[in-house]
């Protein structure tokens, strides 16, 4: 299979599903249903330029009141789901931390106009240990979580992915880790597809001009408040958008996830090759314009 990148070291951004819980660590029935998510994710370092020198995850499960970022030297497990066997709440992810890209990162968020601080004892969620364990099993990457402001605003996030976006020029990976769809059953078939096309049209289709102004209005998307009743599980996407500047978007998953949900994951840099593990095009192609359970997604 053809590498993504062949000629530019500039690191791509992601918008990541994280699935659901701690599955990466578990075995049995619900680990199989997150089998092609696990695929999808495994394949991501064959998409990169090199190895990155640092990861930095937008999490939908850390909210504050300015934008903050982990910067313990070894930060801690927080364990922020419920309903799973005892030995799910022991499982570790032991990443170093970057104390000296966090204060960078707060530098720049701040100098850009985001107030910013940084948190010497905040550990990562599942947003982020759940998605890497798959992508860098042995855990040796430094990785910085960074939080969403609690005020949700898409305009915002925006703006402080375009500030951190010089980061790529430095071997950083920046990905958005959330969901696409975060309700399940199967009640949501139609609304999750419509949604997605929606998505997919947005990302895939657009200008970056009009990417952008879809993604600030992603509320007159169709069944938007029914796939997102609250949005932090799709604003981690507004981060990587606005860290992803004028660079063109891949598909790189795209399934039904427990038989009904229609969830999709995004690269932003690097070739429009199709990906093996999209199964996710949708059956229709709504305008840009104008248009929880025990499992803790």
């Amino acid at each position: 299979m053809e590498q993504p990148f062949l000629a530019t070291s500039r690191m791509p951004v992601y918008y990541l599903c994280h699935g659901g819980g701690p599955w990466p660590f578990m075995e049995g029935e619900f680990r199989e249903h997150m089998r092609w998510l696990e695929a999808s994710l495994k394949d991501l370092p064959r998409q990169l330029p090199k190895r990155p020198t640092a990861i930095v995850v937008v999490s939908s499960h850390w909210e504050a009141h300015k934008f903050s970022v982990t910067s313990s030297p070894a930060p801690g497990m927080v364990y922020d789901f419920f309903g799973f066997a005892p030995e799910m709440y022991k499982v570790q992810y032991p990443a170093p931390g970057s104390p000296e890209l966090a204060r960078r990162m707060v530098q720049m968020m701040t100098q850009a106009g985001c107030a910013a601080l940084a948190d010497g004892t905040q550990g990562f969620d599942h947003s982020t240990y759940s998605l890497l364990k798959p992508i860098f099993p042995d855990a040796e990457v430094p990785v910085v979580q960074l939080s969403l402001q609690q005020n949700l605003d898409p305009g915002e996030h925006f703006h402080v992915g375009q500030a951190l976006a010089p980061l790529r020029n430095e071997g950083v990976l920046i990905i958005g880790s959330g969901m696409s769809c975060h309700e399940h059953g199967p009640h949501m078939a139609i609304p999750s597809s419509r949604f997605d096309a929606w998505l997919r049209r947005s990302l895939l289709e657009a200008s970056p001009a009009e990417r952008h102004e879809a993604l600030l209005h992603w509320e007159k998307a169709p069944h938007a408040r029914k796939v997102h009743p609250r949005e932090d599980h799709l604003i981690p996407l507004m981060v990587a958008a606005g860290a992803a500047g004028s660079d063109s978007a891949t598909c790189v998953y795209g399934e039904r996830l427990l038989g009904s949900m229609a969830v999709s994951s995004y690269r932003f840099g690097g070739t429009r090759e199709h990906s093996p593990f999209d199964r996710g095009a949708p059956a229709s192609r709504p305008a840009i314009h104008t248009e929880k359970a025990a499992v803790s997604p």
